[in-house]
């Protein structure tokens, strides 16, 4: 916005420049009448002061349409500005890697993109205009001073480092307590967010007194903060005034001391008069918008924390082979904090169309397995081809688009439930939808919803079970037909029928197709190609489910365990 921003300052000199002749102008005015009626005692001349007066006019008109002008402008200058950097902010999260998102509650970065992106926008609405309208206002002022009066232009700036001195140490206060403020702020929405969205938990735990305390505290924090700064702030104006009517005061008397040595005429002291207020009042305003200036910028700095964020490695342009599925783990190792070391020189190779499925306990690294895959996180070591080619020499997108992956968790927008089986194929035909929701069990439920497929899930998703969002996320998986296909503890949410159903299901649609498989129930693998029992992120054992059932190794014990507590839970009933 550099040539509007130049326009913008050329109309301001013009608007203030007129404005600060405007005074003088009138001093003419007043210096005709007080000239005729007083010292000579002669008629006034009207025609002569009339003319004056229309010259001041139209120089307070000019300046007028200037400065409406300008504004108009700076209006579109902060708007789009605004608009890129909110266009910025989108852009740099999705190149941002999850690690991030795993560092950050996502209250704080909901606040950082909505309600600091607003601040900013507010507060450069409300003072670039002003700030620049108000600096020239200053400079032409100052001018017009020193051409009428240089000794009372001179005493006239004795105010301004006092102002200056009054406004750095009030704003050097109150800047920090901006920053809580929206610190708190990003906090508060938070907590928010994560009590809103386990409500259902906070109620059975019977909590609501804890997490209403827990908002209480927080709020008085971002209470204190925001009263604080604001305060502290609104201490600039009252001081400012005090300053300025000091400053009137002593030109009036010193003015009206020259005036009665014939030094000075009535229409000078008169148009400095206008002028000290016109001085005093851009640097009270100035001062004033410290406050606004100070929440902008402490807004702008969260904002800019988020865009200077370390992004994802920039995508390579290799490019994969025809789909076959083959993957290869080679010498592989991984970690989340580097002071731990989770993966270390692990091999493993998936055949096309297999079905490898990964067991172990809780923290092993089987979830960090197929999301290496996914590269959601990039290798400190070895190396993962698919089909031959190093996953991180290829695009993302283009990888991505390979695989189909559900998770433990059903993730569903608000939408119907069409849109949302069709979102891993934005072409997906009528047809072909209805093939998947078929081929996955969907089929079976939708129809006694009330709209069917063009039933609308509501923001949580509440309208249906989580068996049934966990179907749609798999026909969802399903419809993209990709060429490798990830469960992450896929059936956890179904009961036992359906999970049969399912299981039906993925063993048909996993023909041809190499298939992950991270499982718990060690019941639904026992059909997997090759079973990885993983322990602190290593391979332990791996096999077919009846070669580690007869090795009486990690395996069996899990198995043992895991059937033995049924069978104990079972007699017992």
């Amino acid at each position: 916005e550099r040539l509007l921003i130049v326009g913008v300052m050329a109309m301001v000199v013009v608007a203030t420049g007129l404005m600060a002749v405007g005074p003088a102008i009138l001093g003419q005015a007043t210096n005709l009448i007080f000239d005729a009626h007083v010292i000579n005692h002669t008629p006034i001349d009207f025609t002569a002061v009339g003319e004056v007066l229309l010259i001041a006019l139209g120089a307070y008109l000019i300046a007028g349409v200037f400065s409406w002008g300008a504004g108009w402008i700076i209006n579109g200058i902060v708007q789009r500005s605004v608009y890129r950097m909110r266009a910025e902010v989108s852009d740099k999260i999705t190149r941002l890697p999850l690690k991030y998102f795993d560092g950050q509650p996502r209250g704080e970065l909901l606040s950082r993109v909505t309600n600091d992106v607003d601040n900013v926008s507010q507060s450069l609405q409300q003072t670039l205009s002003q700030v620049l309208t108000n600096l020239f206002t200053l400079i032409g002022v100052l001018v017009m001073m020193f051409y009428v009066s240089p000794l009372l232009a001179v005493i006239a700036l004795v105010t301004l480092p006092v102002a200056l001195v009054v406004t750095m140490l009030i704003g050097k206060r109150s800047q920090k307590l901006f920053a809580k403020t929206w610190k708190s702020t990003g906090q508060l929405n938070s907590q928010i967010e994560e009590a809103y969205t386990g409500h259902d938990l906070v109620k059975v735990f019977g909590r609501g007194r804890e997490v209403a305390a827990a908002f209480q505290a927080k709020n008085d924090e971002l209470f204190d903060a925001a009263f604080g700064a604001q305060f502290i702030s609104g201490i600039i104006m009252p001081v400012m005034f005090f300053i300025g009517n000091l400053n009137y005061v002593v030109i009036a008397v010193v003015g009206g001391l020259q005036v009665a040595s014939g030094q000075l005429g009535l229409g000078a002291v008169q148009a400095f008069i206008q002028y000290s207020r016109s001085f005093t009042q851009p640097i009270t305003q100035l001062a004033s918008m410290a406050n606004l200036l100070q929440s902008g910028v402490a807004s702008a700095e969260r904002v800019f924390e988020v865009l200077d964020a370390d992004e994802e490695p920039a995508d390579e342009d290799g490019v994969l082979n025809p789909a076959d599925g083959r993957v290869a783990f080679e010498h592989v190792s991984f970690s989340y904090d580097a002071a731990k070391p989770l993966i270390t020189d692990l091999s493993l190779v998936a055949e096309p169309g297999s079905t490898v499925a990964i067991v172990g306990p809780t923290g092993a690294g089987k979830t960090t397995l197929v999301n290496l895959i996914m590269r959601f996180y990039e290798l400190q070591g070895g190396r993962i081809t698919l089909d031959g080619v190093d996953i991180s020499t290829v695009p993302r997108r283009d990888l991505r688009g390979r695989i189909g992956m559900v998770l433990q968790d059903a993730w569903l927008f608000g939408g119907t439930i069409r849109d949302n089986i069709a979102y891993g194929k934005q072409d997906a035909t009528p047809a072909e939808i209805l093939a998947a929701a078929k081929a996955t069990y969907v089929d079976r439920f939708v129809h006694s919803l009330p709209d069917g497929y063009d039933t609308v899930i509501n923001e949580e998703a509440s309208n249906l079970s989580s068996g049934e969002k966990q179907l749609i996320t798999i026909a969802r998986a399903f419809l993209s037909d990709p060429s490798l296909l990830i469960l992450d503890e896929a059936t956890s949410s179904v009961d036992t029928r359906t999970e049969l159903l399912v299981q039906r299901a993925m063993k048909k649609l996993r023909a041809d197709r190499t298939s992950f498989v991270i499982a718990h129930r060690l019941s639904t693998i026992r059909d997997a190609d090759v079973i990885l029992v993983m322990e602190d992120g290593a391979i332990v054992e791996q096999g077919t489910h009846s070669a580690l059932l007869a090795s009486h190794g990690h395996y069996y014990r899990l198995y043992q365990t895991q059937f033995a507590a049924a069978i104990t839970e079972q007699d017992a009933a």
